[in-house]
């Protein structure tokens, strides 16, 4: 397996949909290609280092009123807001390699952004020695996610990986009119699509004690797939390097054009204290099977 296989997905594993991020890496010439341009995306069956970012987040414009709005989803408790400035740092195992990359989920401020409340969401991710030797990866994505569906209202990807830079800014748009910054290319999408970024909060904000499954179209950055998640154990005993915890079992089920990728397996366990950490996520692939552990929250 080579180094930018085992980089690209333990990366993208933490990043909420780990089947779309894995296909996002082996398509990433296209995105190369088609980050400039006016994007439309169809689902057939779709309802580290604690240092500043060297990366801005693309620069927003004066917020504007926007239509198309979407009401929370009925298994978001509103009582469970993001806390500002929490930091939560993960370590990625691939196969029998160990700490192949250093992983960081941040929470932003909370903002008006064109007309609606949203959060910033930040995600970094560097690989680590050995591997850092002939894989060099300095990724960062940032999201604007609607502050009560969690639904994707901006998507960025800033990639440094071995010296080459990629830009791609996305403002996400249900009906082809909302306002894009300049610097930016419209994506048009279904109503109630999450990013990545979005993905995660969204799942560790369900109360798994009332609500057994969820559904959602989620954007990778190239292509939306239709993901839903069951949750299948309450209780579950998690060891990490962080500590021990007892975690809701969340079982990830991908679908692309209707159809289930059946070569992937995806589980998140969210443990069950007061801000719903998501503290494990593994993966079951052909080519490798993936570990990501949280190593420590503030």
């Amino acid at each position: 397996m080579s180094g930018r296989t085992i980089a690209g997905v333990a990366v993208l594993l933490l990043l909420g949909c780990a089947a779309g991020g894995y296909y996002w890496v082996k398509d990433r010439g296209q995105v190369r290609a088609r980050a400039s341009d006016e994007t439309d995306v169809v689902a057939s069956e779709a309802p580290a280092s604690e240092e500043t970012p060297t990366v801005a987040p693309a620069p927003i414009p004066d917020p504007v009123t926007a239509g198309g709005g979407k009401k929370a989803e009925p298994a978001v408790d509103p009582g469970l807001p993001l806390r500002a400035g929490e930091m939560l740092q993960y370590t990625a195992n691939v196969s029998s390699l160990s700490n192949v990359a250093d992983l960081r989920l941040q929470v932003g401020e909370r903002r008006q952004f064109f007309g609606k409340s949203a959060w910033h969401l930040q995600a970094f991710a560097h690989t680590e020695n050995p591997l850092r030797m002939v894989f060099a990866l300095d990724d960062q994505f940032d999201s604007y996610s609607d502050a009560t569906s969690m639904t994707s209202l901006q998507y960025e990807m800033h990639l440094d990986e071995r010296g080459q830079k990629v830009t791609s800014v996305q403002r996400m748009s249900t009906t082809g009119s909302e306002p894009a910054p300049t610097n930016a290319s419209e994506t048009r999408v279904l109503p109630g699509t999450r990013d990545p970024l979005g993905m995660m909060q969204f799942l560790r904000h369900v109360d798994w004690t009332k609500t057994t499954e969820v559904r959602s179209p989620v954007y990778d950055g190239h292509k939306l797939y239709d993901v839903r998640a069951r949750v299948t154990s309450q209780g579950e005993a998690v060891t990490v390097p962080a500590g021990s915890y007892k975690a809701s079992k969340v079982e990830i089920h991908v679908f692309d054009n209707g159809q289930e990728m059946k070569d992937a397996q995806f589980t998140l366990f969210v443990a069950n204290n007061a801000a719903h950490t998501p503290v494990l996520l593994e993966a079951v692939m052909p080519f490798a099977t993936a570990r990501v552990e949280l190593i420590r929250a503030r």
